[in-house]
């Protein structure tokens, strides 16, 4: 079994990590701005859609939007107790009579014959904790799909800012006083973190060249000896990412950055726009018709989103 999915295994299967994701759009305004981006992908993209596959589908959050819609969806993660939050939700919901929940690795997919499901999805960046098999999962990925494929996989170019910005994350709370962990250590820390702060251009470099953003050996240490450290994550070119697809022979390709746009704003602002329904609404789609031009795709905050057609010019 490759550390990608040993570590995937242990991070994700941490008992408070459902109740953690199902609540992130309650706390992270780019959360916010990712999953309504997908969504409006996913909901203007159903024609002629009846079964589903969601890769890395977590507590839900697609899965049942799609399953509401009347479509039969495999909702298939690495995390039991997102998984378990998933079928709460589910059945809160009234659709777990079209879904079925299936606990396994992206890296292995050989249960599924070829063109499986007419939509195959994999939202916030799952293939890319796949490493080194992210290609792979990939073509893995289009091999089941009939007609249609959306992923997201982490962003190169919109990664790389995190390692001049240790407090990148404090733009995005919605809520400072929220008892989330992330948000009271980030705040808690902020003034150490710009303390301690030096800038590696050696290091910059060497992300940018690699995709990678940690030390995996180090990471795989970490492992070893008992910790829980964050995936080995490969951060995807946009033209790479498109060439990648291209020679799975996925046509009709489009690329997409959601968050391009909202972290040119400071977070005073974005809370006072996501206070107010009317411009929350209007943000949201400016952020979308932005984040979708061509030009500023790969500078999204976290993800590069992509979609295209399976066997259609």
């Amino acid at each position: 079994m490759e550390y990608s999915t040993k570590i995937s295994e242990r991070m994700w299967n941490q008992s408070d990590k459902g109740e953690l994701e199902a609540e992130r759009e309650q706390t992270f305004i780019d959360d916010i701005v990712q999953k309504s981006h997908i969504e409006k992908e996913l909901l203007r993209n159903l024609d002629g859609i009846e079964t589903v596959f969601d890769g890395g589908g977590g507590c839900g959050r697609f899965s049942i939007l799609l399953a509401k819609q009347g479509l039969h969806v495999t909702h298939f993660d690495i995390s039991l107790p997102m998984i378990v939050k998933a079928k709460e939700l589910a059945e809160k919901a009234g659709v777990l009579d079209r879904m079925t929940f299936v606990k396994g690795a992206l890296e292995d997919l050989s249960d599924y014959a070829d063109q499986s499901f007419d939509l195959v999805m994999s939202f916030d960046a799952p293939i890319s904790y796949t490493y080194p098999d992210q290609e792979k999962t990939i073509k893995e990925l289009v091999r089941i799909a009939k007609k249609r494929i959306m992923i997201s996989v982490s962003s190169r170019l919109g990664a790389l800012p995190y390692l001049a910005n240790p407090i990148q994350k404090n733009q995005f709370f919605l809520d400072r006083n929220s008892e989330d962990v992330l948000v009271r250590w980030s705040i808690e820390h902020r003034d150490q973190m710009i303390e301690n702060f030096h800038l590696n251009k050696d290091s910059l470099m060497k992300s940018y060249e690699s995709g990678l953003l940690c030390d995996v050996e180090e990471t795989k240490n970490a492992y070893d000896s008992g910790e829980v450290p964050w995936c080995i994550s490969y951060h995807f070119m946009p033209d790479e990412l498109q060439k990648l697809l291209t020679d799975c022979g996925v046509k009709n390709i489009s690329l997409a950055g959601p968050g391009a746009f909202a972290r040119t704003i400071p977070n005073e602002i974005l809370v006072k726009i996501m206070k107010d329904p009317k411009q929350r609404e209007d943000f949201l789609e400016f952020c979308h018709f932005y984040d979708s031009n061509p030009y500023v795709c790969g500078m999204g905050k976290d993800n590069l989103f992509a979609k295209g057609e399976i066997g259609q010019e």
